[in-house]
């Protein structure tokens, strides 16, 4: 028996897990995706039933408007390739996307009056998404799209917007477009918004949200829009606009290396012995010490274990902080912002001769005596321990 396209659709239910049965994902599964989604927000367990709630309703999809600037289109390539949800799960079930250059099937004229719509519909209620930097420079005329610079979109659209997004480095704080000499002038939207003036149409400042990385990761901005959702409020920030469930904590602080840096074991070369063990990159430019994220947490790409730079072998260069990534040499030794003490202070290779070295005797010494003295000159003592330990060995033979 034939069945009408039109009598399928009529026969689907409104509701999010209805949705999800016709694609073959049980119940079961849609709360162990809002449980995981849950603890990323940094939000009790007990919260996940609201968060359950708030997925579930047809009417709960917020409207969102994503503009592009000067950027690569990195931030939504990496949110292309995410798997849970798929983009298409997320436009599609979780959020409405009505304006989007990149993502768009409509051109032209169709796609202004789309935008058009969606701010009229949805006035004061839908978030405004920007990936890429606003030059300054020029009167912005660096970019433009149709005809109209970042600051002309930005005067006709973020006044009537609830709240803003700046997703990835570039619309946090200007990226790698505002690396020296910064031609183009570019700076963050949020700088970008107090230059211009612009505020919201009641007169009151517009929130704005920074997800910075390069690309920043799309569970960050889903996990903003599921808090949002679920709270009917932003999720808590610190001083640069960052959600603090995500980037509260140093990435050397949950970082699988970490116990080889407090024991002193550190790769001195790509390719040597320590390198190939694991060992703590910290010597060859790690900035995960001076880098707020939770790339060890969520890792990237969703292939498995240790798909971030670290876990691959290559140092943290920082791209999620403003004033290290693109700004700090690649291979420049990060200031170590804090030292968290363990409870048990990692072993050493007992193999080698003359047990604990100078190197971690000096990290103890340093974690003893309190974050601050590390914080301010964390290298030097390393080369310090290591210079002794080596006129030491040389004494002895």
């Amino acid at each position: 028996m034939n069945i009408e396209p039109r009598a399928i659709a009529q026969a689907i239910g409104p509701f999010l897990a209805d949705q999800l049965e016709v694609r073959g994902i049980s119940r079961r599964g849609f709360v162990k995706f809002a449980l995981g989604i849950t603890a990323a927000m940094g939000l009790p367990f007990a919260m996940t039933s609201r968060v359950v709630a708030a997925l579930d309703r047809p009417s709960a999809r917020p409207s969102v408007i994503w503009l592009h600037f000067q950027e690569c289109t990195g931030c939504t390539e990496s949110l292309l390739r995410a798997t849970h949800p798929t983009v298409e799960g997320l436009i599609l079930d979780l959020i409405s996307l009505d304006y989007s250059e990149t993502l768009l099937a409509a051109a032209g004229q169709q796609a202004e009056q789309a935008l058009h719509d969606a701010m009229v519909q949805n006035q004061g209620r839908f978030i405004l998404v920007v990936e890429g930097s606003v030059p300054t420079a020029d009167h912005g005329n660096f970019c433009k799209v149709a005809g109209r610079t970042p600051q002309d979109m930005l005067h006709a659209i973020a006044p009537h917007a609830a709240a803003a997004v700046a997703i990835g480095s570039c619309a946090s704080w200007g990226g790698v477009q505002s690396a020296a000499p910064n031609p183009t002038g570019a700076v963050g939207l949020g700088e970008a918004l107090g230059l211009e003036g612009i505020l919201k149409a009641d007169g009151s400042v517009l929130p704005v949200i920074t997800l910075p990385g390069c690309p920043a990761s799309p569970y960050n901005l889903l996990a903003t829009l599921l808090y949002y959702l679920t709270l009917h409020r932003l999720p808590e920030v610190d001083a640069k606009g960052r959600p603090k469930f995500a980037y509260g904590r140093l990435i050397h602080e949950n970082c699988e290396r970490r116990p080889h840096f407090d024991a002193g074991r550190f790769a001195k070369e790509f390719g040597d012995a320590g390198h190939r063990q694991g060992w703590c990159l910290y010597k060859l430019g790690c900035k995960g010490p001076e880098t707020y994220a939770n790339c060890p947490a969520i890792q990237f790409g969703d292939v498995g274990a240790n798909t971030w730079p670290v876990g691959i072998g290559h140092p943290c260069f920082g791209c999620a902080e403003q004033g290290v990534g693109f700004h700090k040499a690649l291979h420049e030794q990060a200031k170590v912002l804090s030292v968290t003490p363990n409870s048990l202070f990692p072993g050493v290779f007992t193999e080698h001769p003359g047990g604990v070295t100078l190197a971690s005797a000096a990290v103890a010494g340093a974690i003893g005596g309190g974050a601050l003295v590390y914080a301010l000159g964390a290298s030097q003592q390393l080369k310090q321990a290591e210079s002794q330990s080596t006129s030491t060995t040389d004494d002895e033979a």
